[in-house]
């Protein structure tokens, strides 16, 4: 039986990478401990399955040192003032994903004579915050007086998601990679991303994340489109310090979602906080999280009470967001997953004859013909 050498570290730079702790590893492979050692070598069958469940290339293997491997956009994650650890393979699979689905779509705009969309990079850095905030509210429909008539934020999210959708933006939600339900998406790693692109700018949003959480997360990726830079991001309503360009996005997701001026006429400071945050929520349909952190910049709360107050919504969501926890419609969650504008753009490529059904069901992680034309029907596709 032919055994294939392989460098110990690379055995425990894959299992710390996936996150898979020995015990698991050991339950799986019989003689882990041997290759930890060195005492024995994986046949080629066993490396392969190795590498499958640590998800790593099995070219890496034949390496004698463990590769870096670096985020394919720019990151502007940070932590407690520090860069995260290095890339998770969930995170990475997901963003190759999207850059497989966005590039798709771009030669598809092409091919059906789409022109640019002129407000990718059409502000910088410098522009005036509430100016971007209009520029890009006023872009999407998101209309305050429109959002208030809604009956909750929820609501709210959903059309803000739509209008994306509806001026060009690719927008995909989900809480696991492509659609493996064991490969469950980590927040404290990242909660968006955006790619920027002409033809098909993309916003990922972490959907393991609050649904409070992804209101704001939404506000800031379009905030890069804007400026026309891809970005990976772990922004929050409660992120006011750190790089130039996270700040900026940040104050303009927080201006887009109640513009300040708005907010300050609404505000009664004098009021119980955990009141006004609910009533201030209810009013301008924002979750929570975005209510308090304008009263931050109203001048209406201290820093340290702001984040004191800040992670104990977030616990008390988190709490609710476990209790509603269950499953959803598949056609919805796929839609959601992969983007209306995307699933839909899949769809018709398939029928026309444009993209091969092969194709198609690998966009859209679907198996079944049947599966295909229910979700066809669901985005408004005659077949």
């Amino acid at each position: 039986m032919i055994r294939v050498p392989v460098q110990q570290s690379l055995f425990r730079w894959a299992a710390d990478r996936a996150g898979l702790a020995p015990r698991k590893l050991r339950s799986r492979f019989a003689k882990y401990e041997q290759w930890l050692s060195g005492t024995e070598q994986p046949t080629l069958k066993q490396l392969q399955d190795f590498a499958r469940a640590t998800h790593v290339p099995i070219g890496f293997f034949f390496l004698s040192t463990p590769p870096e491997i670096k985020i394919p956009i720019p990151d502007f994650r940070t932590k407690d003032g520090t860069h995260p650890a290095d890339p998770s393979p969930d995170l990475l699979d997901t963003i190759y994903a999207c850059q497989q689905r966005q590039e798709w779509y771009a030669v598809y705009a092409r091919s059906t004579g789409a022109d640019a969309l002129p407000f990718v990079g059409k502000l910088s850095v410098g522009s005036d915050v509430v100016k971007a905030a209009d520029a890009i509210r006023g872009m999407l429909g998101f209309d305050l007086s429109i959002r208030k008539q809604l009956s909750t934020w929820e609501e709210a999210l959903r059309q803000f998601i739509q209008q994306a959708d509806n001026a060009g933006v690719l927008v995909m939600v989900s809480g696991v990679v492509g659609s493996n339900n064991t490969r469950k998406l980590n927040t404290d790693e990242f909660r968006g991303f955006a790619l920027s692109d002409t033809l098909a700018p993309l916003v990922f949003i972490n959907g393991a994340d609050t649904k409070s959480a992804q209101m704001f997360t939404l506000a800031h990726e379009l905030a890069h489109l804007w400026l026309g830079r891809s970005a990976l991001s772990n922004a929050t309503a409660n992120h006011v310090l750190g790089h130039e360009i996270e700040q900026w996005c940040n104050r303009v997701a927080a201006e887009i979602l109640i513009p300040l001026a708005a907010f300050k006429e609404e505000y009664h400071p004098a009021t119980d906080v955990a009141q006004e945050i609910q009533r201030l929520a209810r009013i301008f349909k924002v979750s929570t999280l975005v209510a308090l952190r304008r009263m931050f910049d109203a001048g209406g709360i201290a820093r340290d009470l702001f984040r004191h107050l800040y992670d104990a919504e977030v616990r008390r969501l988190v709490e609710i967001m476990k209790e509603r926890a269950g499953g959803g419609d598949y056609y919805r969650t796929t839609t959601s997953r992969v983007s209306h504008r995307l699933t839909r753009a899949i769809v018709t490529a398939a029928l026309e004859g444009r993209s091969t059904m092969t194709e198609a069901f690998r966009l859209l992680g679907c198996r079944k013909m049947s599966t295909f034309t229910e979700l066809a029907h669901h985005v408004e596709v005659d077949v």
